[in-house]
């Protein structure tokens, strides 16, 4: 089998940080340093106006030459999905994801969607890019559903962490990356 015949596993850039933190900012602007026509994978729902308006600015923000696709559970699905003519998936992001899986399946459907999404990682051709919060630096949640997030969210970042070839940690607007290469430096 030749090297050309072999299919290349595409890099993945995991984005920490809080909220607020600038990090979907410097995800955004990552994707379209490297990408020429990226894929956006919402994860969040509009079930109230205040998202409505988030979702409307950040569309705005992203313009005409981005691509959406909108999933709250099966992200897995979205990301091994053949993308042509898309050059790369951005991911925005994690927290709401993992939200969505916790409160509409419950806590024992997240380590098979986890797997699934790891595997996916691991198997696509596409460079991806994750946005996910640390919630971890804060005040101990005072609700056991807070707790119980905390700690999987935690344990999701750290997972995909492990996977990733590249984790930048932004807060301030400002990123420092903590594994792997810079990947705004990426020729």
């Amino acid at each position: 089998m030749s090297k050309q015949s072999l299919s290349r596993r595409g890099r993945i850039v995991l984005v920490l940080g809080g909220a607020r933190s600038g990090k979907s900012t410097y995800a955004q602007r990552l994707a379209e340093q490297w990408w020429v026509r990226p894929l956006y994978l919402a994860t969040a729902e509009t079930l109230d106006s205040e998202m409505v308006a988030r979702v409307k600015l950040h569309k705005q923000k992203r313009g005409a030459r981005w691509a959406c696709v909108e999933e709250t559970l099966d992200v897995a699905a979205v990301i091994r999905r053949e993308t042509p003519p898309r050059d790369g998936l951005l991911l925005d992001c994690v927290t709401l994801w993992l939200s969505n899986v916790l409160l509409k399946e419950g806590e024992p459907a997240i380590q098979a969607r986890k797997d699934d999404l790891i595997a996916a990682l691991q198997t696509t051709p596409t460079d991806v890019i994750l946005v996910s919060n640390e919630v971890g630096m804060g005040v101990v949640p005072d609700s056991e559903l807070g707790r119980q997030f905390r700690d999987l969210q935690g344990w999701m970042n750290q997972d995909l962490a492990a996977v990733a070839d590249t984790v930048v940690f932004v807060i301030a607007g400002l990123p420092l990356v903590l594994k792997g290469q810079d990947p705004l430096a990426r020729p």
